[in-house]
């Protein structure tokens, strides 16, 4: 294990060396110069599994800009009279302006949420004054904010240039950490400005203020002999603190919703590549005693044991459906549940449904309000338990009322070291790309066929972990313009088949070089064209299938990229086709070490 580790942490690429930055070449011919600079970089080996780093330095996170108030012409009114809104009350209901052509500012929870909030923060003349808020008129101020950015858009080359500069001098300063004594890019060193919160879903607390966060808030992490980063004029922070045993540099407490954040190395760095490599690594271990694990819960649907009987068939559904495990949570938050949380409310059973026996429905809430609606065929003894355990129970009652998902973890890992309900997750999404990928690929298929069969293997590890998305705004309008693209090339087929046949016919009735040439120089022109057709068809499939799918989640965090590399290699298609730039440098340690013999 440790001799893979170290030849990982040799082949994940890295973004600097002796301080520089470095571009890491994605390309799939051996890079020998990468590789021998990679090599100086990891010889150090892996860190252990608690101290993660031995020396940390790094300038903190860069705070956002202080709120610049809005031009004097520009006005807020109330019940038709303009009022002058003291500097805070008036950066909130920017916040709202900006919003208006957003249906988030159509929902009567995030007006009603906003408003609550918002006169908090307000004077005691404010509030006195402002008690309605649909007597509050913001048009002046949504306005202001379109111009600004159509200004923006119509920046000058140089103006742009500027605005490139400010942000590569940030990234310079804030955007990288020395560890272990070697440079590394940060995650995301800027801080969310203040703003309101949306949510995903019918999220409960959309339209809820969050804060701008202050020096105050935040929790530095650095080595005890590091430069201790110097927070803003005036402040200090919450904490300094030099804890190896955790990659984040910088922690706070976000006021909606109520959970820690973190400032992070890059996906791109030694450790969050060594994280990743284990995590997929752990799923294809589950490959070797998966079937040992469904015997054991399929046995344990016969328990006498209440207990192991709710267990049995909760890790049946975690295994079947890839369902979250689901977490305890405080009454503020979203009803979101998981297969523990489950209530009687979330399911219906139907001995018999659209010809189907022993039917499971389920509804409800998961992570980020996003609905799982989905009818499913289980097992008769499944079916049988479920009865038995919704009997005499309420609808709001618990499903599983015997386990935890403390409890459903800890049979898990005493099945397989470092099991848990997430590793499920990762190894049926792992292993449900890998199978649909060796269906649909065939090899006679053009590049763009490929890439629609990957989409398509995508979309069904999607449509597993209920990986949903509202439809974009600019669908319906991106997909005309792409037919009429098509109704466009059919016509341009039309014609040029049009001048094929008369250059036939000109070639039979008076034959000679010239126009034999002609006729086949008519011929590739209409095969071109009809190759243009077939590209733009395969795309308006593609963009139609994926329209309320979300295929980027599952490729960030669940599928093992090596299944992807080894696809693209062993089928003659670019990574760029498949992997974004953020892929790329995530996933840079499976694009160097990955043949296209590779199977999950």
């Amino acid at each position: 294990m440790k001799r893979c580790l170290l030849l990982i942490s040799r082949l994940i690429s890295v973004s600097t060396v002796l301080n520089k930055a470095t571009p890491v070449s994605y390309s799939f011919r051996h890079n020998a110069t990468a590789r021998t600079l990679a090599d100086l970089r990891w010889e150090e080996g892996k860190s252990c599994d608690a101290v993660k780093w031995s020396s940390l330095e790094h300038k903190g996170p860069y705070f956002a800009p202080d709120y610049e108030p809005l031009p004097a012409n520009i006005c807020f009114y109330y019940d038709g009279q303009q009022v002058k809104l003291s500097p805070l009350t008036e950066e909130i209901a920017t916040f709202y302006a900006k919003m208006l052509d957003h249906e988030y500012t159509t929902k009567e929870v995030f007006q009603k949420n906003f408003f609550k909030d918002w006169r908090k923060e307000m004077t005691k003349e404010e509030r006195k004054l402002i008690t309605t808020l649909s007597k509050c008129d913001f048009t002046h101020i949504h306005k202001y904010f379109v111009e600004k950015a159509e200004e923006k858009k119509n920046m000058t080359k140089e103006e742009k240039q500027v605005l490139k500069d400010e942000a590569a001098r940030l990234m310079e300063e804030f955007g990288y950490c020395l560890l272990d004594g070697h440079r590394e890019k940060i995650g995301n060193f800027k801080l969310e400005p203040p703003g309101l919160f949306r949510g995903r879903g019918e999220h409960p607390k959309m339209g809820r203020l969050k804060k701008r966060i202050q020096p105050e808030d935040v929790a530095i992490n650095c080595s005890k002999d590091s430069k201790i980063p110097e927070p803003p004029a005036g402040h200090k922070w919450k904490r300094v603190q030099h804890d190896n045993t955790v990659t984040w540099l910088a922690s706070w407490l976000e006021n909606i919703p109520k959970r820690p954040k973190y400032i992070m190395l890059n996906p791109s760095s030694k450790l969050k590549g060594e994280k990743d490599w284990q995590k997929y690594e752990t799923a294809r271990r589950l490959k070797e005693c998966v079937k040992s694990i469904r015997k054991r819960y399929m046995q344990d649907w016969k328990s006498r044991e209440m207990k192991s009987r709710q267990r049995g068939v909760a890790i049946y559904f975690i295994d079947k459906l890839a369902l979250r495990a689901g977490n305890e949570k405080d009454d503020e938050s979203a009803d979101t549940v998981g297969c523990c949380s489950l209530r009687v409310e979330h399911i219906r059973l139907h001995k018999h449904l659209d010809g189907l026996d022993h039917v499971v429905e389920f509804d409800f809430l998961g992570k980020d309000s996003i609905r799982y609606y989905n009818k499913v065929p289980v097992e008769k003894q499944v079916f049988k338990n479920l009865k038995l355990f919704i009997k005499h129970k309420d609808p709001e009652d618990d499903l599983f009322d015997r386990i935890s998902t403390v409890n459903l973890n800890k049979a898990l890992t005493e099945s397989m070291s470092g099991l848990t309900a997430k590793v499920f997750r990762t190894f049926n999404a792992s292993t449900t790309l890998q199978d649909q990928l060796n269906k649909l690929t065939s090899d006679d298929c053009t590049v763009e066929e490929k890439i629609l069969s990957y989409n398509r293997a995508n979309r069904a590890v999607a449509i597993l972990c209920n990986h949903q998305r509202a439809a974009p705004k600019t669908f319906e309008k991106s997909m005309q313009l792409l037919q009429e693209k098509i109704q466009k090339k059919k016509e341009q087929i039309e014609e040029a088949r049009k001048e094929l046949k008369e250059a036939k016919q000109v070639d039979k009735d008076t034959p000679s070089d010239k126009s034999s040439k002609l006729v086949e120089k008519k011929q590739k022109a209409v095969q071109r064209l009809c190759d243009q057709l077939k590209k733009l068809q395969l795309q308006e499939t593609d963009r139609e299938e994926n329209k309320v799918i979300a295929l980027g989640t599952s490729k960030l965090n669940y599928l093992d990229p090596r299944i992807t590399v080894a696809w693209c290699k062993k089928h003659q298609v670019p990574i760029e086709k498949i992997f974004n730039k953020t892929h790329r440098e995530k996933f840079a340690w499976a694009i160097d070490m990955t043949d296209e013999s590779f199977q999950f």
